[in-house]
């Protein structure tokens, strides 16, 4: 079988900690068993933080000759002068680059996978980003609509989906429907059998209100649109149970019984994860034809260039991009 090519990391914004991060993975490769990837986005940015060999590609195909002796770049137009911890548009505008990049070379077979570097949204709307966030840019990228790419949460013992993502809390009832919740539970099932080697996922699904409604008396939200939903979801073959309610749902013997938790809004689901797994969580973007996966952290530029940014969740998000990359191949 071939080997799957190299991984694409983004590098994000170049003023945080991704240059730190990415480069860190490399100096650990061997020790972490990663497989084979290479940067793309400024030599500078990551000479400024890092004194480990870099080696600029002339083209991405010699990435994993590369590999194993500096770290693989695809260099983007230069952005000028990036000051850890100092954003500007130059370097918003190299995170993008990086992005539409990555996303290029993967979509072309060059690259087996992406991992994104953590981004700064502020400085991304300043320059013309006009996406909510880097998934929403590499599903459309992808030919994929927004509304049928999953956003799903990874540690070593939680697998987190929320149903409705970056949404004012006020808004999340009127948008709640049983189709959203259908949707997003095939596609995390169809991505855990594919991507995780889960042969017959298990799903639970949490409920909107505190103890679930309590049979309607909390609200109805549950009654009207979670269990219509999940109805569907077993007639289809789906192993799911709820709506449950949240406060029982993420503690260690409950965590033993399913292998992703349907969350109806963005803290329901982040905050157990990050609870859990603050250094080593790990975005993973369900429904794409491309594997694509991201540190769950941010740009941190008030330690940037400080070397006090812990790899470890970059190291788990090549780790497991990798590993989904291995199963699509092994399966083609």
């Amino acid at each position: 079988m071939t080997a799957p090519a190299p991984l694409a990391v983004s590098i994000g914004d170049p003023a945080g900690i991704g240059p730190e991060v990415i480069s860190a993975a490399w100096d650990r490769r061997e020790a972490e068993g990663l497989p084979a990837f290479f940067a793309v986005g400024d030599r500078r940015a990551i000479a400024a933080v890092w004194s480990g060999p870099i080696i600029t590609l002339a083209t991405p195909g010699e990435a994993a000759a590369a590999f194993a002796h500096g770290l693989p770049l695809v260099q983007v137009d230069d952005p000028g002068d990036i000051v850890p911890g100092d954003p500007n548009l130059a370097g918003a505008r190299c995170a993008l680059d990086s992005l539409e990049i990555a996303v290029g070379l993967t979509r072309n077979g060059v690259a087996g996978g992406i991992v994104t570097g953590p981004v700064s949204k502020a400085q991304l709307y300043s320059i013309g980003f006009n996406y909510p966030g880097q998934t929403e840019f590499v599903a459309e990228r992808c030919g994929i609509a927004a509304s049928n790419a999953v956003m799903m949460l990874a540690g070593p013992s939680l697998r987190t989906v929320p149903i409705t993502v970056h949404t004012p809390l006020a808004d999340v009832p009127r948008l709640l429907t049983s189709e959203l919740i259908i949707a997003k539970a095939r596609v995390t099932a169809r991505a855990l059998a594919r991507d995780f080697g889960i042969a017959a996922p298990r799903l639970v699904i949490a409920g909107l209100n505190p103890h679930a409604g309590e049979s309607g008396t909390l609200g109805r939200e549950e009654l009207d649109i979670i269990r219509p939903a999940i109805e569907v979801l077993l007639a289809e073959g789906v192993d799911v149970r709820g709506p449950l309610a949240a406060d029982t749902m993420f503690h260690a013997e409950a965590r033993q019984h399913y292998d992703a938790a349907l969350c109806m809004y963005h803290d329901q689901a982040l905050i157990p994860l990050k609870t859990l797994h603050f250094d080593d969580g790990v975005n993973v973007t369900l429904g794409l034809p491309v594997v694509r996966t991201s540190p769950d952290h941010g740009t941190a530029f008030g330690i940037a260039g400080r070397g006090q940014a812990n790899p470890r969740a970059m190291i788990e998000a090549i780790r497991m991009a990798g590993a989904c990359v291995a199963r699509r191949t092994a399966a083609a």
